[in-house]
């Protein structure tokens, strides 16, 4: 009887266990991953490719953030329209309109018309004050701007826009002005009047 080991027969190993790097006695080999590993591979590929056509090329569905979006200005808007009906023009009905994109918008469409030609489109100001700065002759107040907008001063040569627009658009463009008021923007006219 023979003691005579054979020694192992690498060539007929299985070629999933083949040895790539071994380091400090740790063996790394060479496998296929498991089917379903592939599957949940490609399928979360697919998914994102998918998932990025929808909502970013075709557009198909609004994204999660445009989603949010539509609702916050939805209830901005309710809030608005709660504000309008509230009664007369108040501080507080002021505030919320600045809040409502829309009602922003048609403010600021009123204001490029009628009132760019005195405090500039960006109400840096012209022949009129600088409307975004922190400085106001006749008050920084949500109704006090109301009220010089509404009613004018004439003696500084402001008119009274309230017959004209009435009260809702005189409202809308000042909501956009609070919108709009402490930003500073560049090229701005020199401070008047005293700070808020």
């Amino acid at each position: 009887m023979s003691s005579e080991v054979n020694p192992p027969d690498h060539e007929n190993d299985h070629e999933e266990n083949r040895v790539v790097h071994t380091y400090d006695g740790i063996e790394e080999y060479d496998n296929l991953l498991p089917l379903w590993w592939q599957y949940t591979l490609y399928g979360a590929i697919a998914f994102a490719l998918v998932y990025w056509f929808d909502y970013e090329v075709l557009r198909v569905h609004p994204s999660p953030k445009g989603e949010l979006d539509q609702q916050l200005a939805a209830i901005a808007e309710q809030r608005a329209n709660a504000a309008r009906a509230a009664g007369p023009v108040s501080a507080e009905m002021l505030v919320t309109l600045s809040k409502d994109p829309k009602t922003v918008a048609d403010g600021k469409a009123t204001f490029t018309t009628i009132c760019a030609a005195c405090h500039r489109a960006d109400g840096g100001g012209n022949i009129g004050p600088n409307l975004t700065d922190e400085y106001w002759i006749h008050g920084g107040k949500p109704e006090q701007i109301y009220t010089c907008a509404h009613d004018g001063v004439v003696a500084k040569g402001m008119p009274a826009w309230g017959a004209q627009l009435g009260d809702q658009k005189v409202a809308n463009v000042v909501a956009f002005l609070l919108t709009i008021q402490n930003t500073n923007v560049p090229g701005g006219k020199a401070p008047q009047g005293e700070k808020m």
